[in-house]
């Protein structure tokens, strides 16, 4: 498996894989990672679908990209995913799927006409003082020691960065900026977060420095993502012939580990009926494992009942714990999963029922909620709020089953331990309907208005995700193992706590598809390279560019005396080096 870029591979048609015909595929968990998987080894491995079965404990697939409406409770959204242009991995896959939406059309196609036609962007990022404008202006308000910080830790190497947090390396004047206020409320990074997964993301995601206040940097589905991303790829896989086997929790996998060669033997499940049962695995069984889960033990509360901290047996994260023990390459799952107060936050879906509330909503993002089009662009933080409550609108409707007259919210804060402003408690202990009343309040309804709209005007479904950002605890090289271990002959580990050797981040739907992608071109031996992540790190304009945005513009003051700064610039006129700051407005 090797990385390339250009398009010299890009729309390369590999030849068949040799011994291919011969072999089956297994994957554990039915998230995007193995679905994704699964695509690959069909398009580009081209291994006929009947050979592959995905094993999930859970009735449907899709895992954290879901999107439901629950009979009783109502719409049910435990997060939204952000994406843009340069998910290479993600559009190399879905421009193979079809869209269920548009005729002769792929999802990408789809996509790329939705974000052209009605392109995101916030018109008002943070609120304070009951839904007043924060103006933070777009501006990132960063002081030249804050300045300092980014930069070093741009160009610090990764063992630096190791097993440190964001506030072990960041000033309380970094952490007191708007770039900060944007950076944590947009990716859910917190304080005590890994320092390393900081530098990643500045990495991975610097050419979008100046879209980070606005949101421009974004482009979103037509609908929540389990219609708009899963089930175009799922019911594409049931068109191949892949097998699905619903209601089976994965409960342990066997090694034959010998002499640096390692093996998968055998895989066990409990069925739906609770009965113990498994598959034998050969040198031509392939088994790609999906290991640890952000939504694992997420518990829904509904209008009127809190979503419970569930810490008991977590399968996703106990199968990984069994599966560590058996070689030190396999990973340590407890970096991540063992620390529940740090890795957990709440969410929680809004679905308005009265006519009054879209108008406050409106007021706000300045934007009609009903048009279709792009509403919030993003969300939007209170930012005075205890809670550190943010809140967004997408594209309505966000689900097809909506009514009409009905509005989908997205709700989450930071801090759910903290109480809030309007409802005295932690959101954790709070009910939809007092999470609603705390939305409201900083909507700036009316306080003598809030008690009845929260009771009668929506309906709203809290989550509590336990191991939401467990994949951001400080980590080091092995906390994570390789997407296919030294040895491996048969097994590959997929999704986001799996090691890409590529410079990229999780908590992206790219290293869902990415690590995958890389899996079956490893194990495949795929005759295609496997696109490597943008390089807008390496690139000069980029770096101007950010360098510039980081400064909100102002100018480099050069040293010395005036007349020789006149005459420095005049030379850098005369230059392409002249040029290129003078357009990225440094100079």
């Amino acid at each position: 498996m090797r990385y390339t870029s250009g398009n010299y591979e890009a729309f390369v048609r590999p030849r068949r894989p040799a011994g291919v015909d011969e072999k089956t595929a297994w994957f554990v968990g039915a998230g995007l990672s193995s679905l994704s998987g699964a695509a690959f080894l069909i398009r580009d491995a081209q291994m006929p679908g009947d050979r592959i079965t995905i094993v999930e404990r859970l009735p449907l697939p899709g895992g954290a990209l879901d999107g439901i409406k629950h009979p009783e409770k109502g719409f049910v959204i435990r997060g939204g995913r952000e994406m843009e242009n340069h998910f290479e991995c993600l559009w190399d896959l879905f421009r193979s799927i079809p869209s269920l939406e548009v005729e002769d059309a792929s999802v990408l196609d789809e996509f790329y006409r939705l974000n052209r036609d009605d392109p995101n962007y916030s018109l008002q990022r943070a609120t304070v003082d009951r839904g007043k404008d924060a103006h933070t202006d777009g501006l990132f308000a960063l002081s030249d020691k804050a300045q300092k910080d980014i930069v070093k830790v741009f160009l610090a190497t990764r063992e630096e960065m190791e097993n440190k947090r964001i506030d072990e390396v960041f000033s309380d004047e970094f952490l007191a900026s708007n770039f900060w206020l944007y950076w944590r409320t947009m990716f859910a990074f917190e304080e005590w977060h890994s320092a390393l997964e900081m530098k990643l993301y500045l990495h991975r995601f610097i050419h979008h420095i100046g879209g980070l206040p606005d949101f421009s940097a974004l482009k979103f589905t037509k609908y929540n993502q389990y219609e708009s991303l899963v089930l175009p790829l799922y019911t594409w896989l049931l068109d191949q012939g892949v097998q699905f086997r619903f209601d089976t929790e994965v409960t342990d996998v066997d090694f034959d580990i010998r002499s640096g060669r390692k093996q998968a033997s055998y895989l066990h499940w409990i069925d739906e009926n609770g009965t113990e049962g498994g598959t034998s695995l050969s040198e031509n069984d392939l088994l790609f494992m999906t290991i640890g889960s952000l939504t694992e033990n997420s518990f829904n509360g509904d209008h009127h009942h809190p979503a419970e901290l569930d810490e008991g047996p977590a399968p996703a994260w106990d199968l990984w714990r069994r599966i560590a023990a058996k070689d030190d390459s396999f990973g340590r799952p407890d970096v991540f999963g063992g620390h529940i107060p740090e890795t957990k936050w709440e969410s929680a879906t809004v679905t308005t029922v009265d006519p009054r509330i879209p108008g406050y909503i409106e007021k706000i993002c300045k934007r009609d909620p009903f048009s279709g089009k792009v509403v919030t662009g993003g969300i939007v933080t209170a930012k005075d709020s205890q809670w550190l409550l943010s809140w967004t609108v997408n594209r309505q409707p966000h689900f097809k089953a909506q009514k009409a007259e009905e509005i989908v919210v997205w709700v989450y804060a930071l801090f759910v331990d903290t109480p809030g402003d309007y409802v005295k408690k932690p959101m954790q202990n709070c009910t939809g309907e007092e999470i609603t009343q705390e939305w409201l309040y900083h909507l700036g309804v009316p306080v003598e208005d809030i008690a009845e709209l929260a009771a009668t005007g929506a309906k709203t479904v809290p989550v509590m995700m336990p191991y939401v950002t467990s994949f951001f605890m400080p980590r080091q090289a092995g906390d994570r193992p390789d997407v296919v271990p030294e040895g491996a002959v048969n097994f590959a580990f997929i999704g986001q706590f799996a090691e890409s050797k590529e410079r990229d981040c999780i908590f992206t739907t790219e290293y869902s598809v990415r690590t995958p992608m890389e899996a079956v071109y490893t194990l495949l031996d795929v005759e295609r390279g496997v696109p490597e992540v943008f390089n807008s790190t390496y690139d000069i304009r980029s770096l101007l560019a950010a360098t510039s945005r980081v400064r909100d513009g102002q100018e480099i003051r050069l040293p010395g005396p005036e007349l020789l700064r006149k005459r420095l610039l005049a030379k850098l006129d005369r230059t392409e080096i002249g040029e290129l700051l003078s357009d990225s407005d440094l100079i």
